[in-house]
């Protein structure tokens, strides 16, 4: 980790297993980070000091996931320029998820928060290449070409579908 350019943040280790989601594909295609936890509540302090630090360390986006009442990512925000994204994480603890997706939504003027979908930290971390795409040219093309396999998948699956018909579905492809 020499250079990373994004920061993954979580508040606890349970949110792992989804937010490994967004370092998967940052690393990918080819955006190195850190990933660390980060408890707005049990560690404030640190908080205040990741957040503080991050662009002179850096890094250049911020995806912050967490659960339950989710304000990790909203004052992480507070505490600095860099954009943050933020993954609500659906926590055993949680409201069915909802109290995450609005801690993280709503957020008031001023405090800009990109807010993905219910464990959505893969979006996160092409959002995060997007933003930084946008200035860098290899990660643009890198987006590109990751977007066009995408496209070259559903076309593959149409091509199944419609040789096969939709009743093999039920077999599997």
């Amino acid at each position: 980790m020499s250079n990373p350019q994004v920061g993954i943040i979580m508040g606890s280790q349970s949110d792992l297993p989804v937010m490994s989601e967004a370092a998967e594909i940052l690393e990918e295609l080819g955006i190195e980070v850190e990933v660390t936890i980060v408890s707005a509540h049990r560690t404030p302090h640190r908080m205040l000091e990741y957040a503080e630090n991050a662009a002179a360390r850096g890094l250049k986006v911020i995806v912050a996931g967490a659960g339950g009442a989710a304000h990790l990512p909203g004052m992480v925000a507070s505490l600095t320029t860099l954009p943050v994204i933020g993954v609500p994480v659906k926590s055993r603890n949680s409201i069915d998820g909802w109290d995450s997706v609005l801690s993280i939504l709503q957020m008031p003027g001023g405090i800009p928060v990109a807010t993905v979908a219910l464990d959505g930290a893969k979006n996160a971390g092409i959002l995060a290449a997007e933003i930084i795409g946008a200035f860098v040219p290899e990660v643009s093309k890198k987006l590109a070409d990751y977007k066009r396999s995408l496209k070259e998948k559903v076309l593959e699956s149409a091509q199944t579908l419609e040789t096969r018909g939709w009743k093999s579905n039920k077999i599997g492809f």
